[in-house]
């Protein structure tokens, strides 16, 4: 499909000498400062890199490092994979294999697969001015495209069009959220491997008004220096923008009562993706960590969902590494980067031998590797489990588990899970309902839930969840979905659900009381993976099969992938032009989302459809009824996908009848 509607974002590019000019002192004493933290190791630039400035939409700097692929002969072209590096890092970390464990392939890997790199620094970190806004899309994400317009002006770059250059975005952790914010708003992303993203910030920050503070406080402290330290010594002069004041004041006043007001969350908020993920037609590698206690394993399964309304090829591979400690076995490095290459040789390549395997793997609690057609796999039922006791409330909860990990409590209301009688696979998110009474000095309070591997002594993926509770006298009832997660159960496992007062990983339990939990209810999700079914957007991409890629000059094409805006609907409708050289019949609908259509009382998600005769060149013209255009005609920022049955509907052919 044509995505010539991309917004184009002016970038204007100065180069400098091959050979960066080091401020040895400066940088030795801003490096040591942030060892001191624990937060970011500073890795040699590459030598031969060409280094450039380039300037975004609004004036920002931004420092970024240009190499060709290895072997790249002199008038040869080739795709390009845009880097950027995690939270308190700069671009040098993205030419190591330090950050491994957090699923981010080295630059240095994509150049010896034959393609271009460039590597920056985001805003306000390193040596790029500005201030840090958490990966928004109206900063960090129009970042991105000018970068990608920069790519456009290489010669060694590969195009699809003028000002459209075969780019594809790679990273990890904070350069993995840019890749969303980015690929929502720009059409000339081609491919993208985000490892350890999220769609909600607000949720990877904390649960329920509850902060993870053992992240985010290192983070908020560590970015501030981060930025500080390096931006001093930026080659355009100093850049001393770090994080905004703002940001600042309201993350002081969350750590100082360990929640969330809103002012903060509505801040965090409004710097995620969110549904706007649902834009994004760039295939995707989407990589999570099982043992992740940042961003949950749930994110995933939302950014696939997401991306399944919008019909995106999409593949999601659950690791055992991230924010977090792994604990029951391997699944990194070895795991992400085949699996990265080979989706860029699939996308940005056009190489149809590429094998980019089925489109969910996953690594269980027992560091084995396993696969199904899709995510979430096919319901096979739950295992539950049941109990109830008294729980003291008191600061000494805090001591439970790790500030970056889950570990069992001692304090707990307990709940054993019963032995299964065969194998099944608990892949997703359980959850977890509780009937209590009790008091507290904190009446707003949170008790905190994990599932404890008693074979193996850890907590389940490291991951804790808060549940929010009233302690004020009366009984109650809540019910939460918990953190994802990755288990394999067996006959010989024995699993258990402790509900207890506290964890360090969300900071000092501020109250005084007790609750009585009168029933404790736990349903873990069984799913059926040789039951799952694909995913036809995904058909092209899966190994062995011998549907045809596109041509390696050519940009890929998926039938029906189109989304259009309904505020310009009228009753007189849409009028759409597409091709399918083959097909007899070719039926063409518009289709909103399921949200969409039970908050506008549609009645149903396909609200036009017509068939026509399937010619090289079709034409077809969609009327929904008075009712419907009255009501699409109210909501500006609705969108549609257009659905067609065979070949493809061409953007740049739609007229609107108004």
């Amino acid at each position: 499909m044509s995505r010539s509607r991309f917004r184009r974002v002016p970038a204007s590019t100065t180069r400098r000498p091959a050979t960066r000019a080091r401020a040895g002192t400066t940088r030795a004493a801003a490096a040591a400062t942030l060892a001191a933290i624990g937060a970011l190791a500073a890795v040699p630039a590459v030598a031969s890199a060409e280094q450039v400035t380039i300037t975004s939409f609004d004036g920002t700097k931004l420092d970024a490092d240009f190499l060709p692929a290895e072997g790249l002969k002199a008038g040869e072209k080739a795709p390009t994979v845009v880097m950027t590096h995690g939270f308190l890092f700069t671009r040098e970390s993205t030419e190591s294999g330090l950050l491994g464990l957090l699923g981010q392939v080295p630059a240095g890997a994509f150049r010896k697969a034959g393609y271009n790199t460039v590597t920056y620094d985001s805003r306000g970190f390193g040596r790029s001015g500005g201030e840090i806004e958490l990966d928004s899309p109206d900063f960090e994400g129009r970042d991105a495209s000018a970068v990608v317009s920069y790519v456009a002006t290489r010669p060694e770059a590969r195009l699809d069009g003028p000002g459209d250059p075969r780019v594809g975005m790679s990273g990890a952790s904070y350069g993995g959220g840019v890749q969303w914010a980015a690929a929502s708003r720009d059409r000339r992303i081609d491919a993208l491997t985000p490892s350890l993203s999220w769609t909600s910030l607000v949720q990877a920050i904390g649960r329920d008004r509850r902060l993870k503070l053992g992240w985010w406080l290192p983070l908020v402290g560590g970015g501030e220096l981060s930025g500080l330290a390096f931006g001093a010594i930026a080659p355009q002069g100093p850049e001393l923008g770090a994080l905004p004041p703002e940001l600042i004041r309201l993350s002081a006043q969350a750590v100082l009562t360990g929640k969330a007001g809103p002012e903060f969350t509505e801040y965090i908020r409004a710097r995620s993706t969110g549904e706007a993920i649902a834009k994004v037609e760039a295939p995707a590698l989407i990589i999570q960590g099982t043992p992740d206690t940042v961003i949950g394993l749930d994110q995933s399964i939302e950014m696939r969902r997401l991306l399944r309304q919008a019909g995106t090829p999409t593949k999601v591979l659950w690791f055992c590494g991230g924010h977090g400690l792994c604990l029951t076995g391997t699944g990194g490095e070895d795991v992400v980067r085949p699996r990265v290459l080979a989706w860029m040789d699939r996308w940005l390549k056009g190489d149809a031998k590429a094998q980019v395997g089925p489109a969910f793997e996953w690594v269980a609690d027992d560091g084995k590797l396993r696969s199904a057609a899709d995510l979430p796999l096919k319901p096979a039922g739950e295992i539950t489990a049941q109990g109830s006791g008294k729980l003291t409330i008191t600061p000494l909860g805090t001591a439970s588990g790790l500030v970056v990990a889950a570990t069992r409590a001692l304090n707990a209301v307990e709940a054993p899970i019963p032995a299964q009688t065969g194998t099944r696979d608990v892949v997703g998110v359980p959850t977890l309902r509780l009937r209590y009474s009790g008091t507290s000095t904190d009446v707003q309070s949170h008790l905190f839930a994990q599932i404890v591997d008693e074979t193996r002594g850890v907590v389940v993926g490291n991951q804790v969840t808060p549940i929010p509770v009233v302690l004020d006298g009366r009984e109650h009832t809540v019910e939460r979905p918990l953190e994802g997660v990755a288990m394999r159960v067996t006959p010989g496992s024995r699993y258990r659900l402790q509900v207890s007062d506290g964890s360090n990983v969300y900071g000092l339990t501020t109250g005084v009381g007790a609750v009585d939990l009168k029933d404790v209810r736990i349903a873990l999700p069984v799913g059926d993976a040789a039951g799952t079914t694909a995913d036809p957007t995904f058909v092209n991409g899966v190994a062995g099969t011998t549907a045809a890629a596109p041509a390696a000059t050519t940009r890929p094409r998926r039938p029906g992938t189109k989304r259009i805006r309904l505020k310009t609907l009228r009753a007189t409708g849409v009028v759409l032009r597409g091709d399918a050289a083959k097909a007899r019949r070719v039926r063409v609908s518009l289709v909103v989302s399921a949200t969409t259509a039970k908050r506008l009382k549609l009645g149903s998600r396909t609200i036009a459809t017509k068939r026509t005769t399937g010619k090289r060149a079709w034409s077809v013209r969609l009327r929904p009824t008075a009712k419907v255009a009255t009501t699409l005609r109210r909501r500006a920022s609705v969108t549609a996908t257009v659905r067609v049955s065979a070949g493809t509907s061409r953007t740049a052919k739609v007229v609107v009848r108004r």
